[in-house]
């Protein structure tokens, strides 16, 4: 005689209901810890947009009084169009981390990509980049993605960017 053959119809329902139960448990356990998990996603995304615009606020001062940017950095020569450079790339990063977090779609990222690729090719923030170190001002995987994507343009490429027909 086999052990489910021994149970008996009351032992077979109680051991099914332990199942189904354990089970439950088991699904709510799952869908709770994805539940978590995108609220923490969430909160960093909140924390960084609100560390982003006070970069943003602080870069506004700096374009209307550019040697303002001598508090952050003893630079001899600054230019107005330093502070200018600087807010284009940490909108760059900032589309970057969006990204990495899923807040951009494939279709708003490609339209970003494409703008910062331009960015890149066809003004002076590559030139800022590197010349004036600003990639130090960044987080590595920032600046993994700028040398990795956006360096690499070809510096042969045209003055100005493709026009549409």
């Amino acid at each position: 005689m086999s052990a489910v053959a021994a149970l008996g119809y009351s032992d077979l329902l109680s051991l099914v209901q332990s199942i189904a139960l354990i089970g439950a448990l088991g699904v709510t356990v799952y869908f709770s810890r994805l539940q978590v998990q995108a609220q923490r996603v969430n909160l960093e995304t909140r924390v960084l947009n609100d560390l982003d615009d006070k970069i943003h606020h602080l870069l506004g001062v700096f374009l209307q009084d550019p040697k303002l940017l001598k508090i952050i950095v003893d630079a001899p020569d600054v230019t107005s169009e330093q502070p200018a450079a600087y807010y284009v790339l940490s909108i760059c990063a900032h589309a970057y981390h969006m990204r990495q977090r899923k807040v951009l779609g494939d279709n708003d990222w490609a339209g970003w990509l494409k703008w910062m690729k331009n960015s890149f090719q066809y003004g002076t923030v590559g030139k800022h980049w590197k010349e004036e170190r600003m990639e130090e001002w960044f987080d590595p995987a920032f600046r993994e993605f700028a040398n990795r994507e956006l360096m690499v343009l070809h510096p042969e490429a045209s003055a100005r960017p493709p026009t549409s027909t």
